[in-house]
């Protein structure tokens, strides 16, 4: 299983969500094998071919919610492909399941660009929120030491 940090990741998916207008549901990731996103594809969408992730929308009114299968075999081989870290992947995925379930699709004409620039503007959420929270630890820490030093 991917080492993922749960509150700064659910911190994240929401203030992406929120962009859209959108609040968060039940979401559910299931990381699985090539095999099992190959038999998941081919009896839900009866598609003959492996994928990095399929999105299930539950979505109700304005809260997102869903199932997201994410193929961690494909993470791994894409990252390689374009030069990525593992996680740096496995993030762009997730992300890429939740702006389904805000509605950004991938499928038609000038589709795939505009969900290539949303999962970046995401990813550029996330690091946002990584140095905040980073910037937060620090400021902690150094006041720990200074008390300590009083």
């Amino acid at each position: 299983m991917p080492a993922i940090k749960r509150r700064e990741t659910s911190a994240w998916i929401k203030a992406v969500a929120a962009t859209y207008g959108k609040k968060v549901g039940e979401i559910a990731y299931i990381f699985c094998d090539d095999e099992k996103i190959l038999e998941v594809n081919r009896e839900y969408l009866q598609h003959d071919y492996y994928t990095d992730i399929i999105t299930f929308d539950y979505c109700e009114g304005d809260t997102i919610s869903g199932d997201l299968f994410i193929s961690l075999d494909t993470v791994r081989s894409n990252s390689e492909l374009v030069g990525a870290t593992y996680e740096q992947e496995l993030y762009r995925v997730i992300i890429h399941g939740v702006l389904h379930l805000c509605g950004i699709n991938d499928k038609g004409d000038g589709e795939r660009e505009i969900m290539e620039a949303c999962e970046n503007k995401a990813l550029a959420i996330r690091m946002h929120n990584k140095f905040a929270i980073s910037c937060k630890h620090n400021r902690y820490i150094k006041n720990t030491i200074n008390k300590q030093r009083d």
